[in-house]
């Protein structure tokens, strides 16, 4: 990490005599202090916008950044890689942090870090920054991120920065910093707790939620109506997959077909908002080692686990699905942790892909009022065989066979009943 102390510039500094710094900038009163705070210690900030699908005013956060004092400004448009190239690769791998979290913020982190080491090469700039606190996950998906792709990075976190932190000790001090540099700030309309918005999701944490006891007010939630004044009606949908992957979404009742990768989640993410599908409020344990309490919405990805989930039950083989599983759950780990640019991420990936090889067909879903029911599903691959399951068809299935198999499997069990008898413990 570094420090600013030997980096200030003499107010006659020209640009070019200026050194760059990249800022992941939001518009928000963290990242505007930020950006102001750097160029008046004598850096040229170019400020860097990641649209991950968060609901922004882009051409209005760009005009912020510059006249905060950026020397330039991107706003670049990562929708449809979020969606390809992180997304669809958690769902292929039924990727659930502690067997609940979605990984909506952790997925997207990555993919801005990326952008942002890119920019940061094309601007031949040795610095890179960004706003995140020094107790949450974000500052190590981001740095680890950084340094994995270009490790001779150098990295400004303000709020792991000692002199940053004697002039900022809380948010008080950067609304007085805000008002006294002209800064224009909403901060204090904004809701009294923090949000994370993307194509995944939205998060919602910190501030009023801190209170584990105390159940969310309806008003938290933004992504889905609540479940109790959803439609009446369910809807009827069908998701084909190929591979693993998401390829087509059908709507039997509207009528509606969406293919191309952006559009089909989307469309999933409407659906599942109309549907109030997708919310999530649990305790979770954050990689520096602190609990925090998040309220999630994730309509379309939940949606999207469920039907995949349910094409495997028919498509993959059973000992693979184990081992799988068991893969699954740590690479949820690796994910939110921050190692998506990792050598045992590409090693649990490349297993994961090949699990995924057949993985082909179609589920039938309804969706009612907070519920993915499943109704159905096919498959090319299927392994599935109704003779052979079946309690009325013989289907070359000798019943008598199962005798023997039985007698093996109880070997170990008697043998371990007649120790325990011998040893007069109890069962």
């Amino acid at each position: 990490m570094i420090s600013l102390v030997n980096l200030k510039c003499s107010e006659g500094c020209t640009n070019s005599m200026k050194q760059k710094i990249i800022l992941a900038y939001s518009g928000g009163l963290d990242t505007s202090v930020i950006l102001k705070w750097l160029v008046n210690r004598g850096f040229e900030v170019i400020a860097y916008v990641a649209d991950v699908g968060q609901d922004d005013d882009f051409p209005k956060v760009k005009e912020k950044a510059l006249k905060t004092g950026a020397s330039k400004v991107y706003i670049e448009d990562l929708k449809k890689e979020f969606i390809t190239g992180y997304i669809f690769p958690a769902i292929k791998a039924n990727a659930i942090y502690e067997g609940r979290y979605l990984l909506g913020t952790a997925l997207a982190r990555p993919l801005i870090a990326k952008r942002q080491i890119e920019i940061a090469k094309k601007e031949h700039a040795e610095f890179v920054a960004h706003g995140a606190t020094g107790k949450g996950n974000d500052q190590v998906r981001f740095e680890l991120s950084y340094y994995a792709l270009q490790p001779d990075i150098k990295v400004f976190s303000p709020w792991k920065n000692a002199e940053f932190l004697e002039q900022f000790k809380g948010r008080d001090d950067m609304l007085r910093y805000a008002k006294e540099q002209g800064i224009e700030v909403t901060a204090t309309l904004k809701k009294p707790y923090s949000e994370d918005d993307n194509l995944l999701h939205i998060s919602h944490e910190a501030g009023i939620l801190e209170d584990p006891a105390e159940a969310p007010a309806e008003s938290v939630f933004s992504r889905t109506s609540s479940p109790e004044s959803a439609p009446d009606k369910a809807e009827e949908i069908a998701v084909l997959f190929k591979d693993g992957i998401p390829v087509q979404v059908e709507n039997f009742d509207a009528k509606v077909i969406k293919k191309e990768p952006l559009a089909l989640f989307s469309y999933l993410n409407e659906l599942g908002s109309k549907h109030g599908i997708g919310r999530l409020d649990m305790v979770e344990n954050r990689f520096v080692g602190i609990k925090s309490r998040g309220i999630y919405e994730t309509p379309g990805g939940l949606i999207l686990h469920e039907a995949h989930k349910d094409i495997e039950g028919i498509a993959m083989d059973r000992e693979v699905m184990r081992l799988r599983d068991m893969l699954s759950s740590k690479l949820a780990e690796i994910i939110y942790n921050g190692f998506w640019f990792s050598p045992e991420m590409d090693f649990l990936m490349a297993a994961i892909d090949k699990s995924q090889e057949v993985i082909d067909g179609v589920v039938y879903l309804k969706l009612y009022k907070g519920n993915v029911i499943i109704t159905g599903r096919e498959s090319s691959s299927s392994l599935y065989d109704e003779e052979l399951s079946s309690m009325n068809v013989e289907g070359g299935y000798n019943q008598q066979d199962a005798e023997g198999f039985i007698k093996i499997q109880a070997i170990r069990l008697m043998a371990h009943h007649q120790i325990m008898e011998l040893r007069g413990g109890k069962r």
